[in-house]
C-alpha cells in the first residue's frame, strides 16, 4: 500500500513538473502566415534554438580582440569559435525581408544576430540561413564579420512555446471609418 502511494505521488509530481515546462514547437512559415503577426508582435515572441550552432573564423595576427568566442588551434591555425547551444533563448531584432528574421541570442547587443528563414526541404521550418553553402559549410555574418558553420548548423531551427504565445497574443481590429 505504501509503495502504491509513493508511485501515485511521484506520478502527480512528474505531471506537475512536465506541465510547467515549455512545450516547444518548430516555428514554421505556416504558423507565421496563420497568425499574421506584425514585426512588432514578433519581437515579443521568445524563440529557442532546436540544436547547437557552431560558428568559427580564422584569426589573423593583429585582429581585434575576441569577446564572444574562444580561441583555439585547428590544423595549425588560430580559430575563433562561438557556440550557441540548443535551447538558447533568442529574440527578433529586425526583419530584413518578409520571411527572414534576424534573431539575437546575446543580451544587450543587437549587432550579434543570425538570419533565419523558412526551409522548404524540412517542412518550412525557420532554420539558419547562410550567405552561401559550399561543400558542407556555410558562410554567415555575425557581428559584422563572416563566420563559417557546418551543415549540422543548417538544421538548427527556431522553436516557440505556443502556450505562451497564445496567452500574449494581441487582439487586433480594423476600424471601418466614419462617415457623415
Amino acid at each position: 500500500m505504501k509503495l502504491l502511494k509513493t508511485i501515485a505521488l511521484l506520478g502527480i509530481v512528474l505531471m506537475g513538473v512536465t506541465s510547467c515546462s515549455p512545450r516547444l514547437t518548430p516555428f514554421t512559415q505556416e504558423l507565421y502566415y496563420q497568425n499574421n503577426w506584425s514585426e512588432h508582435e514578433l519581437k515579443k515572441i521568445q524563440f529557442y534554438l532546436s540544436r547547437d550552432i557552431v560558428l568559427y573564423r580564422n584569426v589573423t595576427e593583429g585582429s581585434s580582440t575576441i569577446e564572444s568566442g574562444k580561441i583555439r588551434m585547428v590544423k595549425g591555425q588560430k580559430v575563433e569559435e562561438l557556440v550557441i547551444p540548443s535551447g538558447t533563448p533568442g529574440v527578433m531584432v529586425f526583419s530584413p525581408k518578409d520571411d527572414r528574421f534576424a534573431i539575437s541570442f546575446e543580451d544587450n547587443n543587437d549587432e550579434r544576430y543570425l538570419i533565419f528563414g523558412p526551409n522548404p526541404k524540412i517542412d518550412n521550418k525557420y532554420t539558419l540561413r547562410a550567405k552561401e553553402w559550399k561543400r558542407r559549410q556555410g558562410t554567415v555574418r555575425y557581428e559584422g564579420r563572416e563566420y563559417i558553420t557546418d551543415r549540422e548548423s543548417a538544421y538548427a531551427a527556431l522553436m516557440v512555446d505556443l502556450r505562451k504565445i497564445k496567452k500574449t497574443q494581441v487582439k487586433r481590429r480594423v476600424a471601418d471609418g466614419r462617415k457623415l
